[in-house]
């Protein structure tokens, strides 16, 4: 007896239809093609004991599985139940009539239970665009599936569950998820506030900036001198997710297994701060399996870098073709997968090896050029994606001590960024791709970041006086577009100038001797 049912397979952020074929004929052996691999494989001793343990029988005849498309690797163990519905029905231990109705996934443990899958949102995405009526996977990963509206999503305990199911032996409700609620409580959830953090002001008004025009931006200063606290913070002041947003970062969290039991959108947005031990790999994604890096899991959110200079050279220049083109291609023999990666980049790091370079108070230790190699480990094509460069100065006891004077909330500022970024929306309304003030092009800079004659005037000497470089001229501007949108400005003053030009430190020719 011929059996079909029906399983799917994430590559990238996307699911394609993979179908089970079971045949029951005479004889005996147990095979299974159509490119499995050994977790498929081993799907075998994980359905027999489940079914023993559930007191099912395993069909004692020539069992032949194949999956196809057959010339597609088939991987994962989220292939049990599919296979295992199959064998149910060929052995008529289930009634067949409705299973082409149902997309069917999950992980067998040997009591039969059913363990959570990775990448169910893609798969229901999938699912509701091939015309499955519903979708038959664990009931912890259920809610995940149910944010995908016109489909039904049953959620399963365990393989005894699913046989009732068909059997119309119980009646199962179908789960419910409300994807808008649920995104609208947690949008504003967050466990730390910009109003934790005393003194730094100018600092602030920096992360600020950044999070108005979308600029990445580098924190150099002393150990302790709040640069870490202070980009932990930068996620909340950054505008409110939209929902197309939230869907695309919760379908690569779910691919990556990041969502966790009971999950539904992700609706705040990530901060990924990856160690500096971090591989190239893990930091951009790939792999036997394909997996998204950290880049792409921090996609719509922010990539946190501490200790910049620690991190192998490999791992920082990857960094760059994700930087400019907001998304990364891993690409194999056989197939290409392409992960989104539309991310801020916030580094941190200290102005020497020691850490004390140029500190009011304590004196640096570290020998002649040891500052300059110790800064020369970061390439200059990757500062040169970095809008904003910033030193931060250690807090004074007064400024931590006195508490009469509140800080300034993560709600406040948010307004003012919301504001600046609905401003840059309507501008760039009809090009493609450029969302806020950091995505502008080279081209189009001089239309949109036109300066008077006493700006030109100022940057130029600027530029001489203070030895920056070349590059330091586009990225002054762009920011200076943004902080005259902060300030409700049509047109970039002399003093929006000005503020700009302070925040390229690194670009300062001989900055560290």
């Amino acid at each position: 007896m011929l059996i079909k049912t029906f399983g799917s397979a994430v590559y990238g952020v996307n699911a394609g239809l993979i179908t089970v074929e079971v045949n029951l004929g005479n004889g005996v052996g147990y095979f299974l093609v159509g490119l499995p691999d050994n977790a498929v494989k081993e799907s075998q001793l994980r359905i027999e004991t489940a079914f023993k343990n559930s007191g099912l029988e395993m069909p004692r005849k020539k069992v032949v599985i194949n999956m196809a498309p057959a010339d597609l690797k088939k991987e994962g163990s989220a292939y049990d139940l599919t296979i295992a519905t199959a064998l149910l029905a060929a052995s008529e231990q289930i009634v067949a009539d409705r299973i082409p109705e149902y997309i069917i996934m999950g992980e067998l443990s040997l009591d039969g239970s059913l363990v959570p899958i990775k990448g169910v949102l893609p798969i229901a995405i999938q699912a509701k665009k091939e015309g499955f009526k519903g979708f038959i996977l664990p009931v912890q990963n259920a809610k995940e599936a149910a944010i995908v509206k016109g489909l039904e999503v049953y959620g399963m305990e365990n393989i005894l569950d699913v046989v009732d199911f068909f059997n119309n032996v119980k009646e199962f409700e179908p789960a419910v998820a409300d994807p808008r609620g649920d995104f609208a409580n947690m949008i504003d959830s967050f466990d730390v506030d910009f109003a934790d953090v005393q003194g730094q002001e100018n600092i602030k008004r920096a992360m600020e900036i950044a999070a108005a025009g979308g600029h990445n931006i580098i924190l150099i200063g002393p150990p302790g001198a709040g640069k870490t606290m202070l980009a932990k913070r930068l996620p909340t002041i950054l505008p409110p997710m939209t929902l197309q947003e939230a869907l695309e970062t919760t379908k690569i969290h779910s691919v990556a297994g990041k969502l966790g039991s009971n999950a539904s959108l992700v609706a705040t947005r990530p901060f990924r701060s990856p160690h500096h031990t971090v591989s190239d790999v893990a930091l951009v994604g790939g792999g036997n399996i394909p997996q998204p890096g950290e880049i792409s899991l921090a996609h719509n959110g922010v990539l946190f870098l501490d200790e910049l200079p620690e991190f192998k050279r490999t791992v920082l220049e990857v960094l760059r073709q994700p930087l400019e083109e907001r998304r990364i291609t891993i690409s194999r023999a056989k197939f290409t997968v392409e992960y989104p990666s539309s991310f801020m980049l916030v580094a941190s790091m200290n102005p020497c090896p020691c850490g004390y370079y140029n500190h009011p108070e304590k004196e640096c230790v570290c020998g002649p050029g040891v500052v300059q190699r110790y800064l020369s480990k970061i390439s200059g094509p990757l500062l040169d994606r970095i809008d904003i460069h910033i030193e931060v100065t250690p807090v004074s006891f007064e400024q931590l001590a006195n508490r009469e004077k509140p800080s300034e909330t993560s709600k406040d500022v948010k307004q003012r960024v919301v504001k600046a970024r609905e401003i840059q929306k309507k501008r760039y309304e009809n090009q493609d791709g450029i969302y806020c003030n950091a995505q502008l092009q080279s081209n189009r800079i001089h239309d949109i970041c036109a300066i008077p004659k006493a700006g030109q005037i100022l940057l130029k000497t600027a530029m001489e006086r203070l030895n920056l470089s070349a590059r330091a001229y586009d990225r002054i501007l762009k920011v200076a577009r943004t902080i005259a949108d902060l300030s409700d400005s049509a047109q970039i003053q002399v003093e929006h100038l000005a503020e700009a030009i302070q925040y390229r430190s690194l670009d300062r020719e001989n900055w560290a001797g």
